[in-house]
């Protein structure tokens, strides 16, 4: 199915062609997107069959003014990008963002890491002490800005949300940091393992009696991001009736420690520590991994009785669930140890495929231990369409889908300053001369 977007006054229209699974998109957007650009991928099923308008991005004419490195800001930033704000990303004259150099792996020169968190951004190349005019500039000219220093590095340069919001009231300025912006620990460095040492998430996660272990993927750094994110979209919305921006202060360490969600409120309302529990549960049972006879591993979770009963079935032990000590989940927690050894010696004795098949028609949630390989080529995943290939790179594309707006990655990601001088022109007005001058000075590269 081929879909083209056609723009009629301030809406696109999409058109089926055909049966390609690839679109074209209105013109400011063809030059240089991925080979899945704006397609019908990223619209939903209903979209897709009835033919309806697509109103373009939701944050179509938003721009965001970037001073973020790492993971946290570039991912919010990366997010709203696929949302369809202009991200003008500025960094560090000489060695920018970085994750820039956080290799290997490399593909095209560029680090994997950075690759995956820094498409739909312009990069402007800019020394923030010595250009602080230009960032004043920008800063008119933009409807966020968001940045990661360590609390109070913009305000001592002049370019905190008192010194900006006064050029610009309707700035909605966003602050992250490691700890928060005031405190005893506001002028330390954070990064994400050190925040999830303190919020608790090492000392929740390992092996029952082994040491800490650090989540595989920065989890508080992502769960900051979409945090941040949505406080943006929030101060968006409010700005249309309050016609003012505001300043957020976003941080590691709060997010961590709100994502402890039930453990938390376990320890706060009934004193009980929290403990490591491997792969499973402490409140449901079974509810965890299993290894199976080839050496592989399938996660299986029943949350209810039913879905215990189940799984029973499943594998032909029905007696598991008229035991009186496995009768209810509060039993079957009491009774761990025994219930998890049945369980285990049963899902040993197959292969991970052989339960694959058996569990194909059961209603309890169960899948295998997949690695990054079989992850991408999981059909769901495949189905889903999340691999965007640029051609040049490949990335992970949105989670989300709207019925009738643009959510997909735009372009990708920039060099160094690839963007400095289009963004002083095109933005800023500034003439040659003065752009020139500012790279003679080192001000810009």
């Amino acid at each position: 199915m081929l879909a083209i977007i056609k723009k009629v006054g301030s809406i696109r229209q999409i058109q089926v062609l055909g049966r390609s699974l690839k679109a074209t998109c209105s013109s400011k957007y063809q030059k240089g997107r991925p080979h899945i650009y704006a397609s019908v991928n990223y619209l939903s099923t209903a979209t897709q069959n009835d033919l309806s308008t697509c109103f373009g991005g939701p944050l179509d004419g938003i721009r965001i003014l970037d001073f973020t490195r790492i993971l946290a800001g570039p991912f919010c930033t990366m997010i709203l990008g696929d949302l369809g704000a202009e991200i003008i990303k500025v960094e560090k004259p000489g060695t920018g963002d970085e994750t820039r150099s956080w290799m290997p792996p490399v593909i095209n020169n560029e680090s994997c890491y950075f690759v995956a968190i820094n498409r739909n951004k312009k990069s402007v190349a800019l020394d923030i002490k010595a250009g602080k005019q230009v960032v004043r500039d920008l800063a008119q000219n933009c409807d966020v800005l968001i940045e990661n220093f360590i609390p109070g590095t913009m305000t001592k340069l002049g370019l905190g949300y008192e010194q900006l919001s006064k050029e610009n009231p309707r700035l909605i300025y966003l602050t992250i940091s490691g700890y928060g912006t005031t405190g005893p620990y506001k002028d330390r460095g954070g990064y994400d393992v050190i925040a999830a040492s303190l919020g608790g998430l090492l000392h929740i996660t390992g092996q029952r009696d082994g040491e800490p272990c650090k989540v595989g993927v920065a989890m508080t750094d992502l769960a900051t991001g979409l945090y941040a994110h949505g406080a943006i979209m929030a101060a968006l919305l409010q700005r249309n009736s309050t016609g003012r921006g505001q300043r957020i202060d976003c941080n590691l360490l709060s997010t961590q420690v709100t994502c402890l969600v039930n453990l938390a409120s376990n320890f706060l309302n009934a004193g009980m520590e929290a403990q490591r529990w491997g792969t499973a549960h402490e409140s449901i049972v079974p509810y965890q991994a299993f290894p199976t006879q080839d050496e592989k591993w399938i996660t299986i979770g029943a949350g209810s009785n039913d879905l215990f009963a189940e799984l029973c079935d499943a594998i032909l032990r029905p007696d598991l669930k008229g035991d009186e000590r496995y009768k209810s989940n509060s039993s079957r927690v009491q009774h761990r140890k025994e219930l998890i050894r049945e369980i285990s010696s049963i899902i040993k004795s197959k292969p991970c495929d052989e339960w694959l098949q058996i569990f194909q028609k059961c209603r309890f949630p169960y899948g295998p231990v997949n690695d990054l390989e079989m992850t991408f080529k999981d059909p769901q995943v495949v189905h889903n369409k999340l691999v965007v290939d640029f051609g040049t790179c490949k990335v992970v594309g949105p989670a989300v889908s709207f019925s009738h707006s643009e959510n997909f990655p735009r372009s990708v990601p920039p060099k160094l300053g690839q963007h400095t001088r289009s963004v002083l022109h095109n933005i800023l007005k500034y003439s040659d001369d003065q752009i020139n001058q500012l790279y003679e000075q080192n001000i810009i590269e």
